[in-house]
């Protein structure tokens, strides 16, 4: 396991994340991802944080949407951590989720033209480009960024799309650098995502390889089995309820998600959430994540990575010091 990344949500103080970044370059983690998922904290912020305090490690957001920034704002953004961490920017995006989107007044119509425009436009605008342009979700007269400080020249930000279902997977094999591989699915639904990616790559003449393929990973290490699996469990009840794409896609049963969801109220209490566990077994979890031992996480992990993942980015459950020690890479 040579390549291997950090993955921070919301789970521990922006102070404690910093620190986290800095002990995943240390320990020769390839790059240190920050989700922005619920109403909880942006990931741009913590990325600037993490950029000002680290030299070598990549900073990747994992993933904002294409929907909530101007598209010049996103560009302009991205320029911005550019000049802070050169070279070191990821740009994870993704198309969002239901019910949040639609709650906050967004229609996710046509997500594949929304996204397939988003990635063009963004590419044109980082090679600093004068972009015309008048698609049905975007509309620019000749814009371009400017540049007032840092390198006046193109700008190396690869763009990852966070795909779940088969028409955004194919997309992303068709027009992105590379795939967020979504969490809190068993490693099998790997099959199905590089075969996706494999058929959207062929319309344009490109080949799998030709695609990074990094995988958020829900990781609870601790040397007692049964306080790793509690651990995984308490985040893993809450997405069944708020993510049901997710659901979907890890392949738990109706029944099981329709009960966590009548307990879980939006945000869900602590008291709801240990109720909810009730009616979560232990092995759905073990089956979406990495949990247990040291050497129980290692080999789960190189499960996803046996099926096409090219680098997991772990979501630390428990002590996230433990887990990079666990996954330090051997090189």
């Amino acid at each position: 396991m040579d390549r291997v990344a950090l993955y921070l949500q919301d789970a521990h103080s922006l102070a404690d994340g910093i620190k986290y970044a800095q002990y995943a370059e240390k320990k020769g983690f390839e790059a240190v991802w920050q989700a922005e998922s619920r109403l909880v904290r942006d990931a741009i912020v913590p990325m600037a944080a993490f950029a000002a305090h680290t030299s070598t490690i990549k900073v990747g957001s994992g993933v904002i949407n294409n929907w909530t920034r101007n598209i010049g704002l996103l560009a302009s953004t991205l320029l911005t951590l550019d000049d802070l961490a050169s070279d070191r920017i990821i740009c994870g995006i993704g198309a969002w989720w239901d019910p949040l989107a639609s709650n906050v007044g967004i229609n996710r119509r046509k997500p594949l033209l929304a996204m397939r425009e988003t990635v063009e436009l963004l590419r044109k605008l980082l090679a600093l480009e004068n972009v015309t342009y008048e698609g049905e979700f975007h509309q620019l007269k000749g814009v371009e960024l400017d540049v007032v400080h840092g390198r006046s020249e193109a700008r190396n930000v690869p763009i990852y799309i966070g795909a779940t279902g088969p028409k955004m997977m194919e997309l992303t094999g068709e027009i992105a650098d590379g795939v967020v591989l979504n969490y809190c699915v068993p490693p099998n639904y790997n099959d199905r995502a590089m075969q996706q990616l494999e058929d959207g790559a062929k319309r344009v003449g490109r080949d799998l390889d030709e695609i990074d393929r990094p995988q958020l990973i829900v990781c609870s290490v601790h040397d007692d089995r049964a306080k790793a699996i509690e651990g995984a469990k308490t985040l893993l009840t809450q997405y069944l309820a708020q993510q049901p794409h997710i659901a979907q896609a890890s392949g738990v049963s109706a029944d099981i998600v329709e009960k966590v969801q009548k307990i879980l109220g939006w945000p869900a209490s602590k008291d709801q959430i240990i109720e909810a566990m009730q009616h979560v077994p232990d092995e759905f979890v073990l089956s979406i994540s990495a949990t247990g031992t040291p050497d129980e996480a290692r080999a789960r992990v190189n499960e996803y990575i046996e099926r096409g993942c090219t680098c997991p980015i772990l979501y630390p459950l428990g002590d996230p010091y433990l887990m990079m020690d666990t996954f330090a890479p051997t090189k």
